[in-house]
């Protein structure tokens, strides 16, 4: 009694579909702002991840793929050069984050 058990334990399924992963995703919600930087160059900038849940670092590559930009993962925020901001909504969304 008194068992920690992951949601797949109880439900029974395997652990390989990630349920917990998807969940904590759900859970999280994430905002997406543009700044205007020096030279007025827009940045989107993602924020509010759980890190313990979440590999930021690997979603800013997935980000940077599909947009086909640069940007960093900097205090626990995504950074892209130009404005994303309805490109990035949706593949958030389709990663299985909720955006504000």
């Amino acid at each position: 009694m008194g068992e920690d058990k992951d949601i797949s334990d109880v439900a029974g399924l395997p652990d390989e579909l990630g349920i917990d992963e998807d969940l904590g995703r759900a859970e999280q919600q994430l905002s997406v702002r543009v700044e205007e930087r020096t030279y007025g160059k827009a940045m989107t900038i993602v924020e509010g991840f759980d890190r313990s849940s979440v590999d930021v670092g690997e979603l800013a590559s997935t980000l940077k793929s599909n947009l086909a930009t640069g940007g960093t993962v900097d205090d626990d925020r995504i950074e892209l050069q130009g404005d994303h901001r309805e490109r990035v909504d949706e593949i958030l969304r389709d990663e299985g984050f909720r955006v504000e």
